[in-house]
C-alpha cells in the first residue's frame, strides 16, 4: 500500500487544490467549517475527516499533504480515475 500511496503522490503532484477539493466533494464529502488559518475541514458519512490547508483554489500541495490525504481518505488509482482526476 505505501508503494501504491507514493505513486499516487508522483501522479497528483501537479494537480490543483481545486481539482482535489471537487474530487473529495464528489466522493461524499461535505465542507464541515473553514478555520481562520485557511484550514478546511471535510467529514464524510463513514466518519473519515480530512483538513487541507489552502489559500488559492490554484495551490498545489507538497507530497507529503498528498500522502496524508490519500492515506486518510483510502483512495486508489481507480477512484482516482473514476473522480476524473486521472485519466
Amino acid at each position: 500500500m505505501i508503494n501504491n500511496i507514493g505513486k499516487l503522490v508522483h501522479l497528483l503532484r501537479n494537480v490543483s487544490v481545486r481539482e482535489i477539493v471537487n474530487a473529495i466533494e464528489q466522493d461524499g464529502f461535505i465542507l464541515k467549517r473553514t478555520t481562520r488559518t485557511g484550514g478546511h475541514i471535510y467529514a464524510h458519512n463513514d466518519q473519515r475527516r480530512v483538513v487541507i490547508h489552502y489559500h488559492r483554489g490554484s495551490d498545489t500541495l507538497t507530497r507529503k499533504t498528498l500522502y496524508n490525504i490519500l492515506e486518510v481518505i483510502g483512495w486508489a488509482e481507480e477512484d482516482l480515475k473514476r473522480l476524473k482526476i486521472l485519466k
